[in-house]
């Protein structure tokens, strides 16, 4: 850990100890099975302590460190790793269900065995709900506060945990399953077994609920779903539809009943432990609604150009579509901390971060200065394009964070905490950093967070303007005729941190010479208090005369950089700014163009002749 981590720890331990705190009694078992009183803090204070599970038929009995916290100090130590807990910890002796007992069963371990129907019962809505881990059930009604993600554990409620644990790989390590076997109860019946698991039609896909989704989007992954926006939509228009607006989900997207969307509540927290708690409802009824036009940008979009033009990087292989630009609308984020109780002109010492947290159990937070700077235009937002968040987006409210990395955009945002420290997530500790291209081995604690977002741009469509009394061709045989051709290519460009691009470079021969493109005007879409949104840009030259190399082959390499109005312009290569998790990948775009490979469209003579518009459209990297 970092020496300003220690200064927080020592700072915040001095605070606790300053409070009056009421001792509570922690029941833990010791290795004779016998309840051994141990004391530990109120709620305001925090303390590790060890629990000995006591020895049950088949496992060894063995110590298991606990980590009981509040949202204070050591929430951010191991938070993935251990539950949290306030309350006493005690293994259940009586369940609701009859088990039953098979006879014919040779497996002699003493516990009962559960039919999946019973098991079914005790599902999210049930006062004691238990999970199936492979042929094992599970009590976890004393667990469910002290999970670290939260009640988000009670998707798998009645059903089979491990569709849910897939997802994150933190709980295929054997802590977290030594810490789920102080819960176990009985084992599923061998009747609903195969191979010693359940049935499969028994086992709940944690994604069935989730929306459907446009043809048009790029699919990257299918659960949790990640598409992109297609290069057509990119260059389209200003603002992207919501329908083709591109999807970055790290699980399954919550259901939020639409009728009962403004009951939806998120409450606030200060460092002082006020807690405020408003529905959306009540935010739209009592702020001051306002709109933005801004982009919305995953720290990986490009990402498949740095592993294509440097070396393999980590993550999901964007192209040029993990990027979208739409107007929003809702409340400012100052406004409602304001009302809450903080100070926006003195925060205080232990105002250095704004957290949030999902419906989904994802997490993140900005800095404090960015969420009350009145030219921030930090959201809550209700809108998207003029209509209600769709369900991938943040349905009934997410966090707007503009000229930030999208990942600090919170959807189906719940929870706001004003804390001294940044979120304990690992998406905000660990997923979104930058290392040296020579760092290899990750220490997390070396750098800052992803915030701000640098300048990009991107090729995302190239078309030729057709030839007069042009006729289609039959054959690719038309190298010779490429040259000296009108190409036309469009674009974007974006900084953050509220920068306007001012100048976008173009080059139909890799970079050796270049002109500049025409920056389509769009101001009259603009809206903020500073420039949140992307510049779409158009650029028309003569194709260069190429000739053929030693193989035969005649190519040239499209190149589009862009500069904003601090002069920050994108560095040449991928090569020097490669990290293993691929994050910015904001080197000069390139796009390949092989003279002998481009072919015209299919289409009938008359209506080339009649079109004057008609383009021809070639094959290409992105």
């Amino acid at each position: 850990m970092s020496a300003p981590f220690y200064r927080h720890a020592v700072r915040g331990l001095a605070r606790v100890a300053s409070r009056p705190q009421q001792p509570q009694r922690l029941q833990c078992p010791n290795l004779s099975g016998q309840p051994v009183e141990t004391l530990r803090p109120g709620p305001l204070g925090s303390r590790c302590f060890s629990f000995h599970s006591g020895p049950q038929a088949g496992t060894r009995a063995r110590p298991l460190p606990i980590l009981a916290a509040s949202t204070g100090l050591l929430t951010l130590l191991f938070a993935a790793f251990q539950p949290v807990s306030h309350g006493s910890i005690e293994i259940p002796t009586q369940f609701p269900s009859s088990p039953i007992h098979d006879d014919n069963d040779d497996d002699d371990d003493g516990l009962p065995r559960y039919r999946l129907a019973d098991i079914k019962e005790h599902g999210p809505d049930s006062k004691r709900p238990w999970v199936i881990y492979e042929d094992k059930v599970y009590d976890i009604t004393d667990w469910v506060a002290a999970h670290p993600g939260g009640e988000v554990i009670l998707r798998a409620a009645g059903s089979c945990v491990e569709p849910y644990w897939d997802i994150f790989a933190i709980h295929k390590s054997q802590y977290v399953r030594d810490i789920l076997a102080q819960y176990v109860i009985g084992k599923v019946h061998p009747a609903d077994l195969r191979d010693g698991r359940p049935l499969q039609n028994a086992i709940e896909d944690p994604f069935v609920s989730d929306p459907e989704r446009d043809t048009r989007l790029r699919r990257i992954t299918e659960k949790p779903c990640n598409a992109e926006t297609p290069g057509d939509e990119l260059a389209g228009s200003f603002l992207t539809s919501n329908e083709t607006f591109y999807v970055r989900n790290h699980m399954w997207v919550p259901v939020v009943d639409e009728a009962a969307a403004d009951k939806h509540s998120i409450s606030i927290e200060l460092p002082n432990g006020d807690v405020k708690t408003y529905t959306v409802g009540e935010l739209k009824a009592r702020f001051k609604q306002h709109s933005i036009t801004a982009v919305l940008q995953c720290s990986g979009n490009r990402r498949n150009d740095m592993t294509r033009h440097a070396k393999k990087t980590n993550g999901l292989q964007w192209t040029v579509g993990a990027i979208s630009c739409a107007k929003w609308e809702g409340v400012r984020l100052r406004d409602v901390l304001a009302d809450a109780g903080l100070s926006l002109s003195n925060p205080g010492e232990d105002a250095q971060h704004v957290q949030f947290s999902g419906l989904e159990a994802y997490g993140a937070s900005i800095p404090i200065q960015a969420a009350i700077d009145p030219r921030g235009d930090v959201l809550l937002a209700f809108k998207m394009n003029d209509k209600p968040l769709p369900r991938d987006h943040g349905f009934p409210v997410r966090v707007v964070v503009p000229g930030h990395v999208a990942a600090r955009a919170v959807k189906w945002v719940n929870k706001i905490v004003v804390s001294d420290e940044e979120s304990s997530t690992s998406w905000q500790r660990k997923d979104y950093k930058c290392f040296g291209p020579n760092e290899t081995k990750q220490d997390w604690d070396k750098y800052k967070s992803i915030q701000v977002m640098p300048i990009t741009s991107a090729i995302t469509r190239t078309r030729l303007r057709p030839q007069p009394h042009a006729t289609p061709a039959t054959k690719p045989e038309l190298r010779a005729t490429a040259s000296g051709r009108v190409v036309q290519i469009e674009g974007y460009a974006y900084s953050g941190g509220g920068r306007e691009i001012q100048r976008v470079d173009i080059s139909l021969d890799g970079g050796a010479s270049w002109d500049q493109a025409k920056l389509v005007d769009d101001t009259r879409f603009e809206q903020g208090a500073q420039t949140w949104c992307w510049k779409r840009w158009v650029y028309e030259g003569v194709l260069p005369q190429i000739k053929d190399d030693a193989n035969g082959e005649a190519k040239t390499t499209f190149v589009v950089k862009a500069t904003d109005d601090a002069y920050n312009t994108q560095p040449e290569t991928h090569r020097s700014i490669y990290n293993l998790r691929g994050n910015l990948a904001t080197a000069w775009h390139r796009v390949d163009f092989d003279y002998a490979e481009y072919t015209y469209q299919r289409k009938n003579a008359n209506a080339i002749a009649a079109s004057a518009d008609w383009h021809i459209e070639f094959p290409r990297q992105s």
